[in-house]
């Protein structure tokens, strides 16, 4: 087996010196293949207030500098345990938002060929549709578990039917969900009306309000989840606005009462065992951010997913 190539020795290399790939590691053309690929994802057309998440990416991986090899939460050395490499970003159209779905699609695709598994950095949450594509290219329908403050099931926005609030709609319509098996976690704040309530439940998910958390607990939660999910493929997308204002406010569409980083983390470290075959970290807009709260957010998350997979590598 070969060894696999990590990230850049700190000891030798100063954290803040050198190229800012995820986590210091090494790029994908580097090592010719990775078991798990961390790729970006720039696009923010799809937003419907705020702007600016197309620069998302490059905030995560500066502010992943100072991840380092082992998670004791886990027990693990995910860069040990398997070959984890940055793959760049997927370039796309910024005027044009079905020819972007489709190229995320087709390159999400071309990364996954040969088992590689993806977490990606977005952009905004209209990239979790065509991800979910590709993962159901792969694995045939997928369960989901959505991290975020709203519920993104609406059906169409201005009469787009491609935005951040609908990817969800669509992946249901287009039967890559496992409709068993789709959540939302953290939800909050106001809606237009109690049919997009009804609408969702419609579609099959399940809700985990971000009160629920706090009133349940963070292992209640993780188990319930673990539960509904079973043995199914699963894909994780997580919107860093389902964590408070107070603890990721540079995001597009922030929301009151949210979740605290550690109780994200928490509920993913509970997810140990579950069969995730990709995630998504969306939503950052570090123009809206206060000394990297929200980037450091979002790469702790993107870094438990990464370790969660190890630890299903190690298996």
């Amino acid at each position: 087996m070969t060894v696999p190539r990590g990230p850049t020795d700190s000891s030798r290399v100063p954290r803040f010196a050198g190229p800012a790939t995820f986590a210091r590691l090494p790029r994908l053309d580097e090592v010719g293949h990775a078991d798990v690929a961390v790729v970006g994802v720039p696009f923010d057309s799809g937003v419907s207030y705020r702007p600016g998440a197309r620069f998302g990416p490059s905030a995560v991986r500066e502010a992943s500098r100072l991840l380092r090899p082992y998670h004791p939460g886990l027990d693990v050395s995910p860069f040990a345990a398997m070959q984890v490499a940055d793959a760049g970003d997927i370039a796309c159209n910024p005027f044009d938002i079905h020819e972007a779905v489709e190229t995320i699609d087709e390159a999400a695709s071309g990364l996954m060929e040969g088992g590689t598994r993806l977490v990606t950095v977005g952009g905004d949450h209209t990239i979790a549709l065509p991800l979910l594509r590709a993962a159901a290219r792969r694995h045939g329908p997928v369960a989901l578990l959505h991290f975020d403050a709203h519920l993104d099931t609406w059906d169409t926005y201005f009469g787009a039917e491609y935005t951040h609030g609908t990817p969800f709609r669509r992946a249901v319509e287009e039967g890559i969900l496992d409709t068993e098996a789709v959540s939302h976690v953290g939800t909050r704040g106001p809606l237009y009306g109690k049919k997009d309530l009804e609408d969702d439940r419609r579609l099959g998910f399940g809700i985990v309000t971000s009160a629920d958390v706090m009133r349940r607990g963070v292992d209640e939660v993780a188990g319930a989840l673990r539960e509904r999910i079973g043995g199914r493929p699963l894909y994780v997308s997580v919107d860093i606005d389902v964590l408070d204002p107070a603890h990721a406010p540079g995001t597009g569409t922030p929301e009151a009462g949210g979740l605290t980083s550690r109780e994200l983390l928490e509920i993913l470290r509970g997810l140990t065992g579950c069969d995730i075959v990709g995630a998504d970290v969306v939503e950052v807009a570090p123009a809206y951010d206060h000394a990297e709260i929200t980037s450091v957010a979002a790469s702790h998350v993107a870094y438990d997913l990464i370790s969660l997979l190890a630890l299903k590598e190690e298996r």
